[in-house]
């Protein structure tokens, strides 16, 4: 899943696709109703792709974790962000069964399920695998075509 271009701006509802980089920002689109924003430097915003769930042995990256959902959800919805805390929790420890319950706040899981829910809505959930097995036959016939080239012997 490919979380690259996709933000999470502070005091603004849903998420945003970067569209373009200006001097004072850039301009992002709404995916909940495609209005464009500009947005400047000041403003506090995340990239999906930087974003980190706690685990007991470090962290785990976000789109490894939505991967996960997808794969449980046979890229179908979640269930609902807005569950009590007990069945999110729950629902989130057969996603990712060692996150970190002390700093992982039911907060933070009702936010990557809104997220989630919202991207499969749109058509963005798409399995890792399958971009994966696009790219690697171009990879491999470009190894196959680099040979090793034969030194030539200089005398002396």
């Amino acid at each position: 899943m490919n979380l690259e271009k996709i933000l999470a701006i502070s005091g603004k509802p849903g998420l945003y696709v970067l569209k373009v980089q200006t001097r004072t920002g850039f301009v992002a689109e709404s995916l909940l109703d495609g209005k464009k924003i500009t947005v400047n430097l000041k403003s506090n915003v995340s990239l999906l792709s930087e974003i980190s769930i706690y685990t007991y042995e470090g962290e785990k990256p976000l789109a490894e974790i939505m991967q996960n959902i997808a794969t449980k959800e046979n890229n179908g919805p979640a269930i609902s962000h807005k569950e009590d805390n007990a069945t999110l929790a729950a629902y989130f420890k057969e996603v990712l069964a060692d996150y970190d319950e002390e700093r992982v706040y039911p907060s933070d899981i009702k936010k990557v399920l809104n997220w989630y829910n919202m991207l499969q809505a749109k058509g963005m959930v798409v399995e890792t695998e399958a971009l994966a097995t696009e790219e690697t036959p171009a990879v491999e016939e470009e190894v196959v075509a680099e040979k090793p080239k034969k030194e030539k012997k200089v005398k002396e």
